[in-house]
């Protein structure tokens, strides 16, 4: 099955289920090297997933022992400022990291997160993540979320029209 969700180019059109046009390129790289990362520790990801705060999440990885890491995507200096609710997060994840690329200083990332620094194509953890364990009522609720979420990602592709019908479009 053909879908036209790519250009000549190669790059993403917006009528693609899975970008929401919100991401700059910087970003959609930092976040590909991130998740190629994730996925080589055996991590399975998704992008911009709803928590129960309301909160999205840039990267939701659940890893083969039911952990699950949140990694927030920082393409620049003034994005990283203007970050406050970064702290959120925690409440949702077992591990938080921040993910950025070699160009943004890494001194304005603060201690109490993981830090990755992806160039695109992979990624290397510099600073592992503090573990928080999250209750198992929690980590039962984000899986759900994470579970739904990739579910409908791949409805959405398989049938692209069918969102009308489910989201009241």
């Amino acid at each position: 099955m053909k879908t036209d969700n790519h250009s000549a180019s190669g790059r993403i059109e917006l009528n693609d289920p899975l970008a929401d046009g919100r991401q700059s390129e910087t970003a959609i790289k930092v976040w590909r090297g991130a998740a190629r990362l994730m996925r080589q520790r055996q991590f399975a990801c998704a992008a911009e997933v709803t928590l129960a705060s309301a909160r999205r999440a840039d990267l939701l990885a659940l890893g083969p022992k039911h952990e699950l890491w949140i990694i927030e995507v920082k393409s620049s200096v003034a994005d990283f400022r203007a970050d406050h609710k970064w702290p959120d997060y925690r409440q949702h994840c077992d591990r938080f990291y921040f993910a950025t690329h070699p160009d943004v200083p890494l001194d304005i990332f603060p201690e109490e997160a993981g830090l990755i620094v992806s160039d695109g194509f992979g990624a290397e953890i510099l600073r592992e993540a503090p573990e928080h364990k999250v209750a198992a009522a929690t980590r039962k609720a984000v899986t759900l979320r994470f579970a739904q979420a990739t579910a409908n990602r791949l409805h959405d592709l398989l049938d692209p029209d069918g969102r009308r019908f489910f989201d009241g479009l």
